[in-house]
């Protein structure tokens, strides 16, 4: 990637890199920052779209991002540090094993039950 950044820099005056926000994280930014270049993360869902363009190439959406950025009418997101970025990575994990305990509780609840097994007492789930 900075091969990639520092050849668009050459062969061009004035460069303003911009990309849409993903899965990736924000690692991309930080580097285009880091090299001394300015860099705007774009909310995906509020980027302007015609009712009819379903049609996406890396392109078409290339182009379109610079007439829009050109223009002002993207809305940038906030870029977290990279501690902000691993609590939440933290946090969303700990939500994704907290709701895969509960739906694999409910498998053995159901298995149970239908095999005619019922827990007698208050609690399912307790330490005994």
């Amino acid at each position: 990637m900075r091969r990639v950044v520092k050849r668009l820099a050459t062969q061009h005056d004035c460069v303003h890199y911009c990309y849409e926000a993903g899965p990736t994280g924000y690692g991309l930014y930080r580097l285009i920052r880091s090299m001394g270049y300015e860099c705007t993360v774009m909310a995906p869902s509020l980027i302007p779209r015609r009712p009819g363009d379903q049609v996406k190439t890396n392109r078409r959406d290339a182009i379109g991002f610079a007439k829009l950025l050109r223009a002002g009418e993207l809305t940038a997101v906030w870029v977290p540090d990279e501690g902000h970025e691993a609590m939440r990575d933290l946090v969303q994990a700990r939500t994704a094993a907290v709701e895969t305990l509960r739906v694999h509780r409910q498998h053995i609840n159901s298995l149970m039950l239908k095999h005619g097994r019922t827990y007698r007492r208050k609690m399912h789930w307790t330490m005994r």
